[in-house]
């Protein structure tokens, strides 16, 4: 850290390297839009450069660039207006088990698109939240980090949201 601190552009790299990929998925989250999602990526790392010296010693470096790509992110959103469906693929699980049938694949497909159509639903707000906690796997702290509210809210928001994808997806008696 000190060394990119100091000026070093390889350093700078190495530490924010292994973090490139889960700062566009978070900033895709946001914009709904690849080639923004990329660019607000990309300006997060040069924002990030330019304001290292200020970073805080000791501090977790993860926490710190999500928050920086959900900023550029956001302020595209607000720039553009634009919004597109989040696209998702699911990946098989190599569990040793037998392979599904076609069948079971068709109604697995039909059942996460329905899914993911609720989510969509969801007031942004609450989305957002069971996107970066489900989606990106990020942690209650990363998830408050990166949308710029407390843990609490996170929890909160998480709560609620799952409660009316319950409502909707809980088979009725």
């Amino acid at each position: 850290m000190l060394q990119a601190q100091s000026g070093n552009a390889r350093a700078f790299e190495q530490l924010v390297e292994p973090q490139r990929e889960l700062m566009f998925r978070v900033a895709y989250l946001i914009v709904r839009n690849r080639a923004d999602a990329e660019d607000a990526a990309q300006d997060a790392l040069v924002k990030a450069w330019r304001s290292l010296g200020r970073f805080r010693p000791g501090a977790p470096l993860r926490p710190w660039l999500v928050t920086i790509a959900a900023n550029e992110a956001r302020n595209r959103r607000r720039g553009t207006g634009r919004r597109e469906r989040l696209a998702l693929r699911a990946s098989a699980s190599s569990s040793g088990e037998a392979a599904p049938s076609a069948e079971e694949l068709a109604v697995a497909a039909a059942e996460r698109r329905r899914l993911l159509d609720s989510v969509e639903q969801l007031p942004d707000a609450q989305r957002l939240v069971l996107e970066c906690r489900f989606l990106l796997s990020l942690s209650e702290e990363e998830t408050a980090a990166a949308l710029g509210v407390r843990p609490g809210t996170v929890k909160s928001r998480a709560a609620r949201a799952l409660e009316r994808l319950r409502e909707v997806h809980e088979p009725r008696v």
